[in-house]
């Protein structure tokens, strides 16, 4: 199903008192149609997300993944000031030169480095203070 588009719509037989009702039909019909797609587009592929009944978009009306657009950050940014996970967060591993070669890094930033404890080149999690990467060993196993 295609979504409305306006370019579809013509008011040129409807703009004017003095324009034939008969001339206007047409472009009424049209943009009765594009309403039409609008009104059939709810929940469909290339339509528009409803909302349900606590005004929220259903998890079914979800992507799977959220890409930004090129260049620019991903930003949740949540009335409350703290973003919820539930069950496992997941970070993509990143070697130490890998986290050092970014220019993009801030001050709070959170990595998964596969080899940044200097002592033992073992994984651990990494912390940017605003100047330099800072590992967080990894402790024993959890029992």
């Amino acid at each position: 199903m295609a979504w409305a588009n306006s370019s579809n719509i013509d008011t040129t037989n409807l703009d004017s008192g003095t324009d034939s009702p008969a001339a206007a039909r047409a472009d009424l019909k049209t943009a009765l149609d594009e309403l039409v797609l609008v009104i059939d587009g709810r929940g469909q592929v290339n339509g528009v997300a409803p909302l349900n009944a606590s005004t929220k978009v259903a998890a079914t009306y979800l992507p799977d993944e959220l890409n930004s657009s090129t260049g620019a950050n991903l930003t949740l940014d949540p009335d409350t000031g703290k973003v919820a996970l539930e069950e496992i967060l997941n970070l993509a591993p990143q070697t130490t030169a890998q986290l050092e070669a970014r220019s993009d890094q801030a001050a709070g930033d959170v990595a998964y480095c596969s080899d940044g404890n200097g002592s033992t080149g073992e994984p651990c999690i990494a912390v940017y203070d605003g100047t330099n990467w800072r590992q967080v060993e990894l402790g024993a196993n959890i029992t």
